[in-house]
């Protein structure tokens, strides 16, 4: 039986990572430590296309990893743990990785495809002290900030909750104040 076949019947012929049933194709996951079925996966063109390409990505098309991150199969577990790293600064993906539990040795291997991921497109946001602010964290303005196309006022010292960054700038990065999704300067936040 081919790999293909395998992972079709392995799969119910649905991509392993959205559940789509059309267009699928058998994905070897890079820096697998084994070869054949083991570090290949059954996925959609969408999924491939959106993994092959970041600038594709579509952060609510992965809002399907919260099902795919379960699966017993450590191929797939490896390729929704990477998808749900690349997604950080979108927020949601984090409270995913919390939950999510991987063997030691299949965290390894997740691990080994996002370092190289990482080196390529490393932008880093770092706050009025030189702190490094990732998604999720808590932040304090430093200043009180006129919001643009509202009265609104973000006063000096609010605390901004579970923020999000801007993946294309580093000096920028996004959080509700007062219920209202705002673009803040990280040169007016100190990190908490």
């Amino acid at each position: 039986m081919s790999i293909e076949q395998s992972l079709k019947e392995r799969s119910d012929s649905t991509c392993e990572l959205c559940g789509n049933t059309e267009d699928l194709n058998v994905y070897k996951i890079p820096e697998s430590p084994q070869a054949g079925l083991e570090n290949s996966i059954l996925i959609c063109n969408t999924c491939k296309e959106q993994i092959e390409d970041p600038e594709k990505t579509e952060p609510n098309h992965w809002r399907c990893l919260n099902d795919s991150m379960w699966s017993t199969i450590p191929a797939v577990q490896v390729m929704a743990w990477r998808m749900l790293n690349r997604l950080k600064s979108e927020g949601w993906p984090n409270d995913l990785l919390e939950m999510m539990y991987m063997e030691d040795e299949v965290k390894e291997w997740a691990k080994a495809g996002i370092k190289s991921d990482q080196s390529i497109n490393s932008i880093i946001h770092k706050d009025s002290n030189g702190a490094v602010i990732e998604a999720g964290d808590t932040v304090v303005l430093t200043k009180d900030l006129n919001v643009k196309g509202s009265s609104l006022t973000a006063k000096r010292g609010t605390a901004v909750r579970r923020v999000s960054l801007v993946h294309d700038n580093a000096e920028q990065i996004e959080g509700k104040v007062e219920g209202q999704q705002i673009v803040i300067l990280t040169k007016f936040v100190k990190k908490v």
